[in-house]
């Protein structure tokens, strides 16, 4: 606000009148500014709210259309992580008769094969072929112990079909 003295002579009125309107801004430059920003604010505003409508549709669609698949993916993989199961027990079970075989491999071999193989060395090489022919002892009969069959383990359902091997085929 600006104090005029009615004292005082016109120039400086006029002056002081001048700086008035100088230093006073300009409501519609101003607002023209300020209308600026508040349009690019709201534009900026509008691209936010798609982006996040475009970000909830997203969403939706993995919910509706994704989840389906990876709860039967897991139910799939249950049945995998089944069979696994069955393999490791299978494959132990294995083991244990193999060392049970080896087991008896190795005492058969302690009680028949060491000795008859070392007394017909000796006798081959002793120079006497019709002595070591009459002497060959014979072999005492080895039976097998029982053992497991695989199909009874995993069996082979119809539905399920072995993959084939690759034809060899040439395309032309």
């Amino acid at each position: 606000m600006l104090l005029v003295d009615a004292d005082r002579p016109e120039p400086v009125r006029g002056g002081a009148r001048e700086l008035a309107v100088f230093l006073t801004p300009e409501p519609g430059a101003e607002a023209k500014e300020v209308e600026e920003t508040i349009e690019g604010l709201l534009l900026r505003l509008e691209e936010f709210c798609s982006l996040a409508d475009m970000i909830r549709s997203d969403t939706s669609q993995i919910l509706e259309e994704n989840i389906p698949l990876l709860k039967a993916k897991v139910v799939e993989m249950r049945g995998i992580y089944a069979k696994v199961d069955q393999l490791e027990a299978f494959v132990k079970m294995v083991r244990r008769h193999v060392s049970f075989l080896e087991a008896h491999v190795l005492q058969a071999e302690r009680d028949h094969g060491a000795l008859s193989q070392a007394l017909r060395k000796w006798l081959g090489s002793s120079g006497l072929p019709a002595l070591g022919n009459r002497w060959a002892p014979v072999a005492p009969t080895f039976e097998l112990p029982v053992l497991y069959r695989t199909e009874d383990y995993f069996p082979v359902d119809v539905g399920e079909v072995m993959p084939r091997a690759p034809s060899c085929q040439r395309r032309l």
